[in-house]
């Protein structure tokens, strides 16, 4: 019987902190956009995955640094062609957006919209932990919006980018009020940047303290870094004065949370590279009514948040395929095909089945996917490739647009162990070893060290003598993916559908395989 091998076993040397100051960033892993409520002593976080199935996952603290995955809004955000990867079609870098997370009269909200449905989502439970939640849409698609419940019972999405519009929604949020208040309130909220134009102020995070209305932006002038701005005004519809929140290590989007105890910090993120875009905690003072973020302007390294965990441990994980239910640390690659994987085919191993003939690793449904992270990070597989079929890949991948992958392939009657790798927007098989077989070891290793962003692929015979194959992917974070790169399960066809590939397990480590 297999022992359940958990990323909290396995990274104790990261996790087994004794009330040390908490450091930034909270979670050096891709958990961008993030939206953080509080009630009571709980904080709950939402964030965006975009393409991937479930989606809108909700993240759970009590001192806001260690997080861990309580759940999902939904399990597919909508049965289309591009969201399930069918007919050449794909939601790379679409799906659903940056979301808005809300506790009102007893009932939570998570919002998001979509390019790639053109509406605007809402969905409602009473427990955002179990749920279910209840959804209901609408067009258009919102930008990123924020849900804002006003004290005298009216409801708004702010949303849009440089000029910012406030639209009503109807007392339940279920689509816009018609004939309800629809105007830009605010134009140009960019300028208060300067006049180095570059991405337009978007990503709104609305709150209200104290009587008065704060509405966070980013910004990102040209030839500068990511910025945070802040508005503020005494009536909603305005006027609204605005000035920069923070501009520094290009830490910035995001709203304002306070403590049980009255403290009040910033949750921000950054980009950094190939690993995504990570969280920081901004400690926030107040001063002639205004949020004044960081320490003398700066982001401390330190926080005054004593943890004993790592947020980590609560966001990726291990897996040995024991269970009837995958984790919650998994995502598939869109939208899955039920049918053609499962837990129980072959008890403790996950079978992948191909069930369509495709051109390339990045069509194949089904892909099993966790974050990488970093400093450094490395994922490890057995692959039984038995009852593959001629025409076949599986492995495990660094998946983003230019992506690299270690598997075992089928040609001709024969199998390889493969390296393929991305460059130049085409992919190529790097390095093939013969391999005559029944299952292999393989290994991905992660160096996102001072944004090295290099991936290393290996392979072995018994798990004990490791072989670099190919050679070390560069790893970049593009926009067509929009994503940080991910560790992933992939099985696919090139000659015909049916065949299957057994996962023995998946181990994470924080330190490179050697």
């Amino acid at each position: 019987m297999k022992i359940p091998v958990t990323l909290i076993a396995s990274v104790c040397a990261v996790i087994s902190l004794q009330a040390e100051p908490a450091r930034n960033p909270i979670i050096h892993a891709d958990v961008p956009d993030i939206a953080i409520i509080r009630v009571n002593d709980t904080y709950y976080m939402s964030s965006t995955t975009m393409h991937m199935s479930p989606g809108l996952p909700i993240m759970k603290s009590k001192d806001l640094v260690d997080w861990k995955l309580a759940g999902y809004v939904y399990d597919v955000l909508e049965d289309n062609d591009s969201l399930s990867l069918m007919d050449g079609k794909n939601a790379y870098g679409k799906g659903s957006w940056a979301s808005s997370l809300r506790f009102h009269k007893g009932t939570y909200y998570a919002s998001t919209f979509s390019a790639s449905t053109g509406k605007t989502h809402v969905f409602t439970t009473k427990d955002i932990e179990k749920g279910p939640w209840k959804e209901t849409s609408f067009k258009p698609s919102l930008h990123d919006h924020s849900l804002f419940f006003d004290d005298d019972g009216k409801v708004y999405m702010l949303h849009g980018g440089g000029d910012l519009k406030l639209t009503e929604l109807n007392s339940d949020a279920s689509g816009v009020k018609a004939g309800g208040f629809d105007e830009i309130v605010i134009r140009d909220a960019t300028g208060v940047a300067g006049p180095n134009r570059g991405l337009n102020a978007e990503g709104s995070q609305l709150i209200k303290v104290n009587g008065k209305y704060y509405l966070f932006n980013i910004t990102w002038p040209r030839g500068g870094m990511r910025t945070a701005l802040v508005h503020r005004a005494d009536k909603i519809t305005g006027p609204w004065e605005g000035r920069i929140a923070l501009q520094d290590k290009g830490v910035a989007q995001g709203g304002l949370i306070d403590t049980p105890d009255g403290k009040w910090f910033a949750y921000l993120f950054q980009d950094h590279g190939a690993v995504g875009r990570i969280p920081y905690l901004v400690p926030v003072k107040w001063e002639d009514g205004w949020p004044v973020l960081g320490v003398d302007g700066k982001v401390p390294e330190t926080l005054d948040i004593p943890v004993d965990k790592d947020g980590l441990a609560g966001i990726v994980t291990s897996d040995e395929f024991n269970t009837a239910k995958l984790p919650l640390e998994w995502q598939w690659n869109h939208n899955p095909d039920n049918s053609l994987w499962s837990l129980t085919k072959r008890p403790g191993a996950l079978r992948l089945t191909t069930g369509a003939v495709i051109a390339d690793v990045l069509s194949a449904r089904n892909t099993l996917t966790q974050r990488t992270f970093g400093p450094e990070s490395s994922a490890s597989t057995i692959l039984d490739s038995s009852l593959m079929k001629d025409g076949d890949c599986a492995g495990m991948i660094a998946l983003q647009k230019n992506y690299g992958f270690v598997g075992i392939k089928a040609a001709d009657g024969k199998k390889s162990v493969v390296m393929v790798s991305v460059g130049n927007n085409q992919a190529e098989e790097v390095e093939s070893v013969p391999f005559t077989g029944k299952a292999a070891h393989l290994r991905i290793n992660c160096d996102f060290r001072n944004k090295t962003d290099k991936a290393e692929f290996q392979y072995s015979l018994d798990g004990k003598s490791w072989i670099t194959i190919g050679k070390p992917l560069k790893m970049s974070y593009t926009l067509p993916h929009f994503m940080g790169y991910r560790f992933g399960l992939f099985n696919f066809a090139t000659k015909s559908a049916g065949g299957s590939a057994d996962f023995d397990y998946f181990r994470l480590s924080p330190t490179i395989g050697r």
